[in-house]
């Protein structure tokens, strides 16, 4: 069998960035991911994308850390389709861990679909346990432009870090 070996940067998601994000959402996702950044800026969050050699983001992800106190609360993770079952998810987790932990806090929280059994499942090999449920939502665009409310339940998880 022949693999294919790609080096692989975790850095801040950049403005320089978004053009090259279309594959991890529809345009209104991406819009929202200026805001995002401009939160990072502040600190209240870290907004990590995973680069090939060339800078190009093939997997990005939140951490928001005022969510829950003593933890930073994991959100919006996302590998390009093409690439996805290569690593690159546990690679994303694994970097946001690290920022987790380097702001002496112990535990990464997170919420993952109930349609999404690849998901939970890798966050289940990563060590993260369900502790809940609930419901939540947010705006998508449809096909005509317009914005539609998409929602869904999630499972809660969670990991210590300590």
């Amino acid at each position: 069998m022949t693999g294919i070996r790609l080096h692989l940067s975790v850095r801040g998601l950049t403005d320089a960035d978004l053009p090259s994000c279309g594959w991890a959402g529809d345009a209104v996702h991406v819009r929202q991911l200026v805001h995002q950044i401009r939160r990072a800026e502040t600190g209240d969050i870290d907004y990590l994308a995973v680069c090939t050699p060339v800078g190009l983001p093939v997997a990005v992800g939140g951490i928001d850390y005022t969510v829950e106190p003593g933890a930073g609360t994991l959100w919006q993770l996302g590998v390009h389709p093409a690439l996805q079952s290569c690593g690159i998810g546990t690679l994303l987790i694994r970097s946001a861990e690290q920022r987790i932990r380097a702001r002496g806090l112990t535990r990464a929280e997170l919420g993952v679909e109930e349609s999404n059994p690849r998901a939970r499942a890798l966050y289940e090999r990563l060590g993260y346990r369900a502790f809940g449920r609930e419901p939540d939502s947010w705006d998508v665009e449809a096909e005509d432009g317009s914005l539609q409310r998409y929602e869904t339940m999630c499972t809660l998880m969670r990991k210590d870090l300590a």
